[in-house]
């Protein structure tokens, strides 16, 4: 079991939390829940060992192995993808070669009465003991499996790292964290960047071989399956449930609402005391009464009512302007990087007001077709935009391009134009940017306050076709869900790539699937994609079971 004992933390005098108290236990996966700047990843690190609190501790047994994945790492590019996956292993490896190094000391040495012949026997008793306690392991066979399962070709796995890309290195990282099988996994975010395959991957592995988990994740499905504890940091405290996030939010919520009936009641029943007093306060036959009921209100203990995170992001896109009936077709569309094909012949035809998805694994081209119909990158093929096709494009790392060294208020100000420029301060208020934090550089805002201000900058002029490349990585439920509400009501054509099912469910009514070169299109939802899609593979492993 790991504790975390009466932890606080304070950034300039003022707490971000205050004496949070609970225990991890052996087969708990807890969702960490709450509104960007909450405090969850902080209280990730305190956990990892990585930061230290302002008051408390964590405990740990001894031999615990406590595994962490942050949102950003900083990654060597010396070795490939499997050395690096490897070095799971280095600690049970370095063991071996100790003792295998201390073995041939005994068998080369011929003091066998020195005290230190007796000292390296007892070395290679003990690391006997730890190492064939060590359940037989065919690292290779582990390290192939956890790769493929994360997305890896078997040709990846002789590529240095330097070759990929940042998420792709971060999944590296996670295949060292599985495969060292710990005693708790802490993940940050470990599905930005995947592709849904991956997600469902990552998923079963969890449920079915991690001890104990605790992640921080927008992904609500990805939350729901995988875990059955709930903690939410809010409001620098923490509720802590014995069950799933949508079972939670319902219980919260009936929380809630019972509090607020006693604290109703508990009002009621004080007025009525205080008007008692009130009305015979100096009559001497109710002097006794009068005294019993201003004792009574002394030891009355005030009903709290458990705050609620009002904060709001206030979306809506303008009006779209009226397109052309088909704003993108695509007939016979092919790239090429070289020799590497990413998709061939590809025929694609959006009509004006459809909303549709392209999903498929990472490197398949989904971002490559957007870039083209952006006119980013040369292609084979023709392609039209549409009658008066406005275009909003919000891309992966439009978080990663605003100017860092500029306020939030400036980066607003350099593109408003006409009456919006007097609105400015409203239109960041909308957007949870209140008070001192418009005069933040940029450079020292969270990955989802980012993202909340490049999305502000797509919405200031009106569009008609919205492509929108992973829109909700670093978002949190709450603000993808607004987003989500705000895309719905969008009246013009959308265009999505996001590995996010939830985000996707609801929004998006016909899906393109990349894969395999080929661009598929389904007339379906998500959900329908997906129950296909399963049954699919289903039929292929018996027909190669059949063989």
């Amino acid at each position: 079991m790991i504790s975390v004992d009466a932890v606080s933390v304070e950034f300039n005098g003022s707490a971000l939390f205050s004496n949070i108290t609970f225990n991890i236990n052996e087969n708990d996966r807890i969702a960490l829940m709450g509104k960007n700047g909450a405090g969850k990843s902080t209280l990730l690190k305190i956990i990892a060992g990585v930061n230290k609190p302002t008051r408390g501790k964590v405990s740990a047994p001894k031999d615990a192995i406590i595994a962490y994945l942050p949102q950003h790492l900083l990654t060597e590019d010396k070795d490939t993808v499997f050395q690096e996956a490897s070095k799971a292993f280095s600690k049970i490896l370095d063991m071996k070669k100790t003792m295998d190094d201390l073995n041939l000391q005994l068998e080369t040495r011929t003091d066998y009465e020195s005290d230190e012949y007796s000292k390296i026997i007892e070395q290679v008793s003990e690391l006997s003991e730890k190492y064939y306690s060590i359940e037989e392991i065919n690292f290779d066979a582990e390290v192939e499996k956890t790769l493929l399962g994360l997305g890896f070709l078997r040709s990846d796995f002789e590529r240095p790292t330097s070759e990929f890309s940042g998420g792709w290195r971060m999944r590296i990282e996670l295949a060292k964290i599985l495969l060292q099988k710990p005693d708790l996994i802490l993940l940050d975010e470990p599905t930005n960047h995947m592709d849904i395959e991956s997600i469902q991957w990552l998923e079963e592995f969890l449920i079915n071989n991690a001890k104990a988990v605790i992640v921080i994740s927008h992904d609500k499905t990805f939350v729901d399956n995988l875990t059955n504890r709930t903690i939410e940091v809010t409001m620098g405290r923490i509720y802590d449930y014995k069950t799933n996030y949508t079972h939670y939010l319902q219980l919260r919520k009936e929380r809630r609402e019972q509090q607020q009936k006693q604290f109703d009641d508990q009002a009621k029943q004080i007025a009525d005391i205080q008007q008692f007093i009130d009305r015979f306060k100096g009559t001497y036959s109710k002097t006794l009464q009068v005294q019993s009921r201003v004792k009574m209100l002394e030891k009355i203990e005030i009903v709290e009512v458990d705050e609620v995170d009002s904060s709001a992001l206030n979306l809506k896109f303008p009006p779209a302007p009226r397109s052309g009936n088909y704003p993108v077709i695509i007939e016979g569309m092919t790239k090429k990087y070289g020799d590497h094909v990413v998709f061939n012949d590809a025929n694609v035809t959006i009509a004006r007001g459809e909303r549709v998805a392209l999903v498929g694994k990472n490197g398949e081209g989904k971002s490559t077709l957007v870039k083209a119909i952006m006119g980013e990158i040369d292609f084979d093929g023709k392609m039209q935009l549409g009658h008066n096709s406005m275009i909003g494009y919000f891309a992966q790392n439009q978080a990663a391009l605003l100017e860092e060294d500029i306020t939030v208020f400036d980066t607003i100000d350099q593109i408003a134009q006409g009456d919006v420029r007097s609105k400015i301060k409203d239109i960041l208020g909308a957007f949870m940017f209140g008070g001192e934090t418009i005069e933040k550089k940029v450079k020292v805002l969270s990955g989802g306050e980012r993202t909340r201000l490049a999305m502000i900058k797509l919405l200031l002029q009106p569009v008609n076709l919205l492509i929108l490349d992973e829109p909700t990585n670093h978002l949190d439920i709450k603000t993808k869900d607004i987003l989500k509400e705000a895309l719905i009501a969008f009246d013009g054509t959308l265009i999505l790539v996001s590995h996010d099912r939830d985000f996707l469910d609801g929004l998006a009514t016909k899906v393109f699937e990349f894969g395999n070169k080929r661009i598929k299109e389904h007339f379906e939802d998500i959900n329908g994609f997906l129950r296909n899609k399963k049954m699919e593979n289903l039929r292929e492993i018996e027909r190669n079971n059949t063989k």
